[in-house]
């Protein structure tokens, strides 16, 4: 018995040199990395597997190189990252860049690098890593004034160095950042003439905003001899506005005249009361020319879907708004202006909506107030028949908005304040006198539509 136990240990033996040499020698084999491809099964141009310069966090990678028998670790910025070995070849490894690796926060002396670990070796390659792809999904202010704040809101726009505005305007100086990535700032610059998207370059790469900044092509009424305001049967206690009720931008911004949405004479009388029609600006309507939006066609084809445009409109409220008043916008008269939760903003033959800033989904609120002039953006899906046609499966385009207001009895576009009470659930909200200071300005249409941005 001992005879064939020595007989086993000898033949043995050196098999296990020879592995151990084998491990030993992969432990310490240099490793080169070659290129690294992206691997990605749902490329709109069926290159699924393409070299890349960088890549972004969720994405697969395929590093191909030689040397890497015996890999043990692969970091990437710094953090440990999962690899199955078993897929593993001598050429060619393949891992999925997990979310939770940083990207800014990264240490520099890391940041950017792709490290694989043996026992006996190690290699650094430099190669970027970014963030999930950044993303501009709205603009505080997307008709400023030279001078004036622009914020855009959006998602990994971290390190913000460059923002192109329409006519290839670029600013680079003056951009601040939120380290989070939801938000940069600029300051708009003058000889911005052109109409279209903010463009923003930074550490996770290229995002692009809706296709609405600066873009005054379809305005309804500025109050500056853009539209035709329309007024009748006013007097000093109605609650029609008309140009004696118009003021002067009170920020002095180069606005020019601006509507005070509760004139001074009503603030000077104790306010608003507690009703449907408190207050209400009108542009001129039938027998006006710049009332029938064929006009627009020029900058909004007829075929446009409505769910690529948006009412938009500036506002100034320079004290914390809450708790009383909403804005109800309709695109034709013959409404009554009742407000929130009201028949005419869910009927399917009005054009009207509702906007109520302080106002939660849950019927809680939040004061509401601007540091300065901040744009609103209401989809025109949002307005009663078109929202009820887009919930029965429709898909309306801007040629049957046009039909419909030219087709109204009565075609005026109109902005009111309405102050009546509110129910959110089984939450209810009184209304009470109001004497809100509300400016607003540069009722417009625009596109609301998004571009998205391919890193190929």
């Amino acid at each position: 018995m001992k005879k064939y136990l020595y007989l086993l240990i000898a033949l043995v033996a050196p098999l296990l040199a020879s592995c151990s040499d084998d491990d030993d020698n992969a432990q310490s084999a240099t490793m080169t990395i070659n290129k690294i491809y992206l691997e990605d099964v749902n490329a709109k141009d069926s290159v699924f597997d393409r070299e890349v310069t960088f890549a972004r966090l969720g994405q697969l990678l395929r590093i191909e190189g030689s040397g890497f028998t015996g890999l043990k670790k692969i970091y990437v910025n710094g953090y440990e990252t999962y690899f199955n070995n078993a897929l593993m070849t001598d050429n060619n490894i393949w891992v999925t860049l997990n979310a939770k690796t940083p990207v800014d926060k990264a240490d520099e002396s890391v940041r950017n690098t792709i490290v694989l670990v043996k026992d006996a070796t190690q290699l650094s390659y430099s190669f970027i890593i970014r963030a999930a792809a950044p993303s501009i999904t709205s603009l505080s202010n997307s008709l400023p004034m030279p001078g004036e704040k622009v914020i855009a809101y959006g998602a990994n726009l971290q390190e913000t160095t460059k923002v192109t505005l329409p006519g290839g305007v670029e600013v680079t100086s003056g951009i601040v950042s939120d380290e989070d990535g939801e938000w940069f700032s600029f300051t708009m610059p003058s000889g911005v003439s052109g109409a279209g998207t903010v463009t923003s370059e930074g550490a996770n790469g290229t995002a692009v905003s809706p296709d609405y900044f600066n873009d005054s092509r379809s305005m309804i009424l500025n109050f500056d001899g853009m539209g035709t305001q329309g007024y009748w049967s006013w007097s000093e206690t109605g609650s029609m506005i008309n140009n004696e009720d118009l003021v002067n931008d009170p920020l002095a911004s180069g606005r020019g005249k601006v509507c005070q949405l509760i004139p001074q004479r009503l603030i000077n009388a104790g306010g608003v009361a507690v009703k449907g029609r408190c207050t209400e600006v009108w542009t001129a309507g039938n027998g006006n020319d710049a009332d029938d939006w064929s006009n627009f066609f020029g900058s909004i084809p007829a075929t446009t879907p409505l769910s690529d445009l948006a009412f938009q409109f500036d506002v100034y409220v320079p004290e914390a708004w809450s708790g009383t008043g909403q804005i109800q916008i309709t695109a034709n008269n013959n409404v009554s202006f009742n407000g929130y939760g009201s028949d005419e903003v869910k009927s399917s033959t009005t054009m009207t909506t509702v906007w109520v800033p302080w106002l939660n989904d849950d019927g809680s609120t939040t004061p509401f107030k601007t540091d300065g002039w901040q744009t609103v953006t209401i989809p025109l899906t949002q307005f009663s028949k078109y929202a009820n046609e887009v919930e029965a499966g429709q898909s309306p385009l801007f040629q049957e908005l046009v039909d419909d207001r030219n087709a109204a009895s009565y075609k005026n576009f109109g902005v009111g304040f309405v102050n009546n009470d509110i129910t959110v659930g089984n939450v209810e909200l009184p209304a009470s006198v109001c004497s809100q200071l509300i400016y607003v300005d540069n009722f417009r249409l625009v596109y609301n539509r998004t571009t998205e941005v391919s890193d190929y």
